[in-house]
């Protein structure tokens, strides 16, 4: 279709050549909309992800079967800072703040990575905390020193500051409260709504992820089991039953 931004086909991922991770996951990103990735622990969330940005290769893993495209163009051709670049750019799970530096200086360094200058850093930050004013209230925080909440929005803050076109954010719930859950997800909501923002959310919270997104798809296993428009996923009772929304564990 015309609108897809991000594609994967039959996507299957081994680690160190033996293990298998993923095996036929296919999905479809349109530009413009918040898709959610569902599963429990271990289910390959992350994985397909860090496939997704090119990542693998670090953790010695490898795409053995199908395709993934960002644009129509492969993504394993591509470099994991030239994808950010270009746009496609990665909220990885456990947030990886420079805890010894500030709020502030953490944003600095996505638009850093990103290779913008510094009035488009200036106008980034402005934007940054008009869509998480707490942050601007701690931004002279050092981010050790700040809430688990505070430190996801510093996360998914330091992504925007790289002006993304898709944002893939894994396990963004994990830890938090279910008041800064919702309130998190509120503002990737609005972000998606004002700036037209394309956004692949990997969950096991699945009340909170097909709140928000128009269609999800279920893996387990490593594949998919169930693909739909989240009104009707979450109206399922397997669904609910099986992804009830509780507390996270690493994807």
């Amino acid at each position: 279709m015309s609108d897809t931004i991000l594609q994967f086909d039959d996507v299957s991922v081994r680690y160190s050549g033996s293990i298998t991770a993923l095996s036929g996951v296919s999905l479809t990103v349109r530009q413009g909309e918040i898709a959610a990735l569902l599963g429990g622990n271990g289910a390959g969330k992350t994985t397909l992800l860090k496939a997704a940005s090119n990542l693998l290769p670090a953790e010695r893993g490898r795409i053995t079967g199908g395709r993934i495209t960002f644009r129509g163009e492969d993504v394993t051709r591509t470099s994991p800072d030239a994808h950010i670049r270009k746009g496609l750019v990665p909220v990885l799970e456990g947030r990886r703040l420079f805890r010894s530096l500030t709020i502030e200086e953490n944003l600095v360094s996505g638009a850093i990575g990103a290779g913008l200058r510094s009035a488009d850093i200036r106008r980034g930050l402005e934007e940054v905390y008009s869509f998480f004013p707490r942050l601007k209230e701690r931004r002279q925080s050092r981010a050790g020193l700040t809430s688990g909440g505070e430190q996801q929005m510093a996360a998914i803050g330091r992504g925007l500051m790289a002006r993304p076109q898709v944002f893939l954010l894994d396990e963004p719930s994990m830890g938090l409260a279910p008041l800064v859950v919702a309130e998190i997800f509120e503002t990737l909501s609005r972000l998606n709504r004002e700036t037209g923002l394309t956004i692949l959310v990997a969950e096991q919270n699945s009340a909170v992820a097909l709140k928000h997104a128009a269609h999800a798809v279920v893996i387990g296993n490593g594949r998919s089991t169930i693909t739909g428009l989240a009104a009707d996923l979450a109206q399922r009772d397997d669904i609910r039953e099986a992804y009830l929304g509780g507390a996270s564990a690493p994807a």
